[in-house]
């Protein structure tokens, strides 16, 4: 293997941090070790949107709706807009042609659509068996015993919840990658 152009895949002399000095930055500060600026800015999306539910649903209800940051559903979804920050902080530095942007963009719409889908029937399933079930949860010899409590109706996303997450996620993979 005289001449050989193959590089050696071991690092002589490599990096002394966990992530590569020319790495972008968050206002000129590096993201912390052991951590891609994607994920970075995947995790502030995420919990901005969470926050952002909570301010939200406790202007409408008039209520602290703290609840809201860790429940599903609502408006933007945090799902989506995790894995959309995702996607588009690595597509923007990978490039969309790259292997990684790809797995990205397909565990992206695998979870758009089951938060939409498939969420959305079992949030469907959870209203039709709550309504089954109402009367039956307090009468005396029905085998309820009035301890059972109503299954959660709000795991799924319509389009617009969707929709909102996926811009939100764009917002933060536009803005800080």
């Amino acid at each position: 293997m005289h001449g050989s152009s193959r590089r050696r895949l071991s690092p002589v002399g490599g990096p002394r941090y966990p992530f590569p000095m020319d790495q972008s930055t968050i206002a000129g500060i590096p993201p912390a070790a052991f951590f891609s600026l994607p994920l970075v800015i995947s995790v502030l999306s995420q919990l901005s949107a969470q926050v952002f539910k909570v301010v939200l649903y406790s202007v409408t209800e008039r209520r602290f709706a703290g609840d809201r940051f860790v429940n599903a559903g609502g408006i933007p979804s945090a799902h989506t807009a995790f894995v959309t920050a995702l996607a588009g902080s690595i597509g923007l530095q990978r490039g969309v042609a790259s292997d990684i942007f790809a797995v990205a963009f397909v565990f992206a719409a695998i979870v758009i659509y089951d938060s939409f889908r498939l969420r959305g029937h079992v949030q469907r399933h959870a209203e039709v068996l709550n309504r089954l079930l109402a009367p039956r949860r307090d009468v005396p010899g029905s085998g309820g015993d009035g301890r059972e409590q109503p299954l959660s109706e709000h795991v799924g996303h319509s389009l617009p919840e969707v929709a909102a997450g996926i811009v939100w996620g764009l917002m933060f993979a536009l803005g800080l990658s």
